[in-house]
């Protein structure tokens, strides 16, 4: 099976799961939890105080988790869902599905949704995969977006100018409302899918089928033919009337902060199915979760670009101090000057809302950002090095820049080292025998709680 059960049964097994017997309320104490878990092991809630559903969270907060769902070694993720992205194929379409066991009242209160910060707008969907279906050509779109809980059947829904966007104009000219279904409690594979950007019509679940190597099953909605995921656990109809808008926010984004507050669509509610015994599927934002799942597609992009450019890429990293998605670390192997500054302009060609990119030899660790920050204080000259960008599109979600003409400046530093001086100037001494050594502290206890005992100059 390739659903939200099967992917929490192989992290259960792998010591990537935890399990919470305390009851804990939806508003601000299951958050509080997931806040004190980020990056460790995901976490399933049995009890949620006035709640029936269960409440899961964390389950793509790591690289290592989406390895062990995806069934795919973590230095090939990437190129993974590259390949899933230029070879969609269509998943199996069924006329049952576990999703549909349970028709319930049109009541959204009943579904445990979180409540998350001390000053957000109320509870938000923020795991939801809003599948749409375009009114004039049939075709489908399914994209994230926080939903905000404004009525038993009314969400305010945040959208971007993107595609789903572009939907709802397309809709307004027709003369129509635009069905949407919004779907919850899905395998990381169709969750990373979904928070990609692949070309407009292309359908994303037809990427997560690709992902999940033709094991997505599709089942037509009740209400309209929007196609969603057989196997979720949740499952809400409902359609987007294009001139009807509302307040949403505040709510806390990526960064950590606050965004504005906006005029947004509504979702009218038509119906809600779920599996027996459902699971609700949260997501912290601003956690790690949500900075892996809205970053990945992005360092993947980064990647295939640079590559163009420069002629072996070892790795990318959004890093998690740059929120996921504002900074950028890469690692290439240098063959000539001028390397770097090529591969910091297509990474800002790749990803338009990164702000800031570093480039690094490939003997430099980019998941360690001391590592990082020792390649820039040895190898790194501003009159040389830097690049320097004003009045460029930037993140809307960046309260620093201009966020109503998005503009911003941006900054690329090449970190790499100047091939004119001999390697050995760049190198970091090493030590013989540290890793004899290490295993002989170790045992002794010596080493435990001592920082750097996992590995350097091993």
């Amino acid at each position: 099976m390739c659903d939200l059960r099967s992917a929490l049964k192989v992290l259960d097994e792998s010591g990537e799961l935890v399990h919470i017997d305390e009851a804990l309320s939806p508003r601000f104490e299951i958050p509080a939890a997931l806040k004190l878990l980020d990056g460790g092991p995901a976490a399933i809630f049995e009890k949620v105080k006035g709640y029936e559903n269960r409440v899961v969270g964390g389950i793509c907060n790591s690289r290592r988790k989406l390895s062990l769902t995806l069934g795919v070694d973590v230095d090939r993720l990437h190129d993974e869902l590259l390949n899933a992205l230029e070879n969609p194929s269509k998943p199996t379409v069924v006329r049952d599905a576990p999703v549909m066991e349970l028709s319930m009242e049109v009541d959204l209160t009943r579904l445990p949704i979180l409540t998350h910060y001390e000053r957000d707008a109320g509870p938000y969907i923020t795991c939801g995969v809003v599948i749409a279906r375009d009114v004039l050509e049939g075709f489908q779109n399914a994209s994230f977006h926080r939903m905000l809980v404004i009525g038993r059947d009314a969400l305010a829904i945040r959208v971007v100018p993107r595609h789903l966007f572009r939907m709802i104009e397309r809709a307004k000219e027709a003369g129509s409302p635009l069905p949407v279904a919004i779907v919850i409690g899905l395998h990381p594979a169709v969750l990373l899918a979904a928070a990609s950007s692949p070309p407009f019509k292309v359908d994303e679940m037809h990427v997560a089928n690709t992902l999940l190597r033709s094991g997505l099953r599709l089942v037509e909605c009740s209400h309209d033919k929007v196609l969603v995921p057989a196997d979720a656990e949740i499952l809400i109809e409902g359609y987007i009337h294009p001139d009807e808008r509302v307040d949403e926010g505040p709510f806390v984004d990526i960064t950590g902060t606050y965004d504005v507050k906006r005029k947004e669509p509504v979702v009218r509610v038509v119906g809600i199915h779920m599996r027996r015994d459902a699971i609700y599927q949260a997501l912290l934002p601003a956690s790690s979760e949500h900075r892996l799942l809205m970053g990945f597609h992005r360092e993947a992009l980064i990647k295939k670009y640079v590559r163009q450019v420069v002629p072996e890429v070892k790795d990318v990293r959004l890093t998690f101090g740059g929120c996921g998605w504002l900074h950028a670390v890469i690692s290439i192997r240098k063959l000539s000057e001028g390397d770097g500054k090529n591969a910091i302009l297509a990474a800002f060609a790749a990803h338009p809302s990164l702000k800031h990119v570093v480039v690094v030899d490939d003997d430099v660790d980019i998941s360690n950002s001391s590592d990082v920050e020792w390649a820039i204080a040895t190898r790194f000259q501003a009159h040389r090095d830097l690049v320097v960008l004003s009045g460029v599109r930037g993140s809307s979600i960046d309260p620093s820049a201009d966020q109503e003409r998005l503009l911003t400046s941006k900054v690329g530093v090449d970190a790499t080292r100047p091939l004119e001086k001999p390697v050995e100037f760049f190198s970091k001494a090493r030590i013989p025998k540290v890793g004899e050594v290490r295993e002989l502290l170790l045992r002794r206890g010596v080493l435990i709680g001592v920082a750097g005992s996992s590995g350097a100059n091993a």
